[in-house]
């Protein structure tokens, strides 16, 4: 089957503080709140983080009447993060490290995971 070609444009999460998440994201991995909407009656914001020079973006959408964290579940999903050729992966985990986020780490696959507030892990991934 000849399909349209797609590409990944984002990926949502729904969080309990709108302000606590875009802090962490800018925070944790230089991202910056690129576009929001919020709607007419107040009732949800959504706010897409990413960084300027790519077109991957994390939607962060926050309903006002749900000011509690999600549940997760078993929390088998992840978001994945590449370090950029040339970045220090120890440099970016000892940043982790003081931050006090990181809450899985995995040598032998040369990996770990962070965590957000909502609880929401993100792996961390050397450039190779």
């Amino acid at each position: 089957m000849d399909l349209p070609q797609l590409r990944f444009d984002h990926y949502n999460i729904n969080v309990a503080d709108r302000d606590r998440a875009v802090d962490f994201y800018n925070k944790a991995f230089g991202m910056t709140a690129l576009k929001e909407t919020v709607a007419a009656d107040n009732s949800f914001t959504i706010t897409f983080v990413g960084w300027p020079d790519q077109p991957f973006r994390l939607e962060i959408t926050c309903m006002r009447d749900h000011p509690e964290k999600y549940d997760l579940g078993e929390n088998e999903t992840h978001l994945g993060l590449r370090l950029a050729p040339g970045e220090s992966f120890d440099r970016m985990h000892e940043i982790h490290r003081q931050m006090g986020i990181i809450c899985y780490e995995n040598p032998d696959m040369g990996i770990y995971f962070v965590e957000d507030p909502d609880g929401y892990w993100i792996e961390i991934i050397p450039a190779r």
